[in-house]
């Protein structure tokens, strides 16, 4: 009986997309010698004293964030003369993030190691986690490839490895409504100059760069690394704020159904029912929200994938109808197809004045 209170947890849920979008959680990898290990803080105030001065500026920027702060920001610290980052991996493998970031003297060779080991955890563990990495060209929408150097903020000059951090805190504390893209970062007060043709050029490569538009400092636009699309990930891909979108469906539906729904119902064709309306329900608030467009939501039964696993199992089914096949009892499997349609922020105006 405990099947419709998943409506509820649904609906909950999608309300409170906005909030949560709000406040992402931002994983960092550090390297200091006063302390090691796992902790959480919720403020710049949790940061611990024992840090060194390099890496409590580090975690800082992460809690800058933009027009919110991360809801949290998760420290892993290895020792000062740590070569790999395995045991840190290894903990963020079990814990619940938005964006990753390696430590500000991290290699290319190890950039390159922590984005293979995301793509890994996104395509192959079912995990929607995201890294912010300097000059990483991953062609993968986990890997925001961070690629602006120089980074002048006051007195100070930093490396884009050092500026991750920054970057994951403003793509963490950026509401689903809202692209980072045009994003200004007032400390900062001057990078390298590029032209439109250069910073085009770069954007297009999959980079996410920082652009001086003459007055300040500001993300040129909030896109990941992917540059190769294909029919299952097509332009929209690109976009950082479409892949959050998706990530957090992906994430709400999965530990939903799973806490709620898997091992505790009867497969049958009532209880398929249940979820795909709560499921509907939960599409229908962040339509509400301004997250997805509106009439483009839809959930059913997977009517072909069903029929062959039906026809796998040895069942005729030429004979059977479109309800028959719907119902048919399909042992512990659920088959579901969605369509959604994320809606996008508002990136380019074009106004012909004619008089």
């Amino acid at each position: 009986m405990g099947l419709p209170n998943i409506i509820i947890d649904f609906k909950t849920m999608g309300i409170s997309a906005i909030k949560r979008g709000d406040r992402g959680i931002v994983a960092v990898i550090i390297k200091d010698n006063g302390k090691t290990g796992a902790f959480v803080m919720d403020s710049i105030n949790d940061i611990p004293e024992a840090l060194s001065a390099d890496n409590k500026a580090y975690i800082q920027r992460a809690f800058i964030g933009a027009s919110s702060v991360p809801k949290k920001v998760t420290a892993f610290a290895l020792e000062e003369t740590a070569t790999e980052y395995t045991d840190a991996l290894n903990f963020f493998a079990a814990e619940k993030f938005d964006y990753l970031v390696c430590p500000p003297d991290v290699t290319n060779e190890l950039a390159n190691t922590v984005a293979t080991w995301v793509k890994s955890q996104r395509d192959n563990f079912d995990k929607k986690i995201k890294a912010v990495l300097p000059s990483v060209t991953a062609d993968h929408e986990g890997v925001i490839n961070f690629d602006t150097n120089n980074i002048k903020a006051g007195e100070a000059t930093y490396t884009n490895a050092q500026y991750c951090s920054r970057i994951a805190g403003v793509l963490a504390g950026t509401p689903l409504t809202m692209a980072a893209t045009f994003t200004a970062l007032s400390e900062v007060t001057d990078v390298p100059r590029l032209t439109k043709t250069q910073a085009d050029e770069a954007i297009n490569a999959g980079k996410l760069i920082l652009y001086h538009d003459g007055e300040k400092v500001k993300i040129a636009r909030a896109v990941n690394s992917l540059v190769t699309v294909t029919p299952e990930k097509g332009d929209a891909f690109k976009k950082i704020k479409i892949v959050d979108i998706i990530d957090m469906i992906h994430n709400d539906i999965k530990t939903t159904v799973n806490d709620n729904y898997v091992g505790k119902v009867s497969n049958n064709y009532d209880n398929k029912c249940l979820i795909l309306i709560a499921i509907k329900s939960y599409f229908e608030q962040l339509e509400m929200s301004g997250v997805l467009d509106k009439g483009k939501s839809n959930i059913e039964i997977d009517i072909a994938a069903q029929e062959s696993y039906l026809r796998g199992q040895g069942v005729d089914t030429s004979a059977l109808n479109e309800y028959q096949l719907k119902s048919a009892n399909t042992a512990d499997k659920v088959f579901l197809a969605s369509t959604v349609k994320p809606l996008d922020a508002v990136e380019e105006i074009k106004l012909n004045v004619i008089i």
